[in-house]
């Protein structure tokens, strides 16, 4: 019944009855879908699954963009403080330099760079497993 209804005394007419069934079957049906959403657990699980696929994505990126600029970092470090092989001989740079003579800085990166790998091969291995 509409408030007008109730406050002469008299029925509604069919019209408004009609518009309040049709509010009332309005209002159940969303009752009905939010009720249905809540007791629909493969959802949930799944959205939540969503969410945390891209967290973790988000973290591993964070780490390989961090340890790529470590690795650079440290690449850079170790090449400044390699003493060059003429150096090393007494001769001016440069100078009297054999062909093997860059191969124990390049040796360093790519031992730096294998460790920077193995290090984000077991952050992902880590995050996988804390998922399940």
């Amino acid at each position: 019944m509409t408030d007008k209804a109730r406050h002469h005394g008299s029925t509604p007419d069919p019209d408004e009855l009609r518009a309040q069934v049709e509010q009332t079957r309005e209002e159940l049906g969303r009752t009905i879908e939010a009720l249905a959403a809540k007791a629909d657990v493969k959802a949930q699980a799944q959205q939540k699954a969503a969410k945390v696929k891209g967290l973790v994505q988000g973290k591993a990126a964070h780490a390989n963009e961090q340890l790529t600029e470590t690795t650079h970092t440290l690449g850079r470090k170790i090449h400044d403080k390699t003493p060059q092989a003429g150096a090393r001989e007494g001769r001016p740079e440069g100078e009297g330099r054999t062909e093997g003579a860059g191969t124990h800085a390049t040796r360093n990166l790519l031992v730096l760079a294998g460790v920077g790998v193995a290090a984000l091969a077991v952050i992902i291995a880590v995050r996988r497993g804390r998922r399940c």
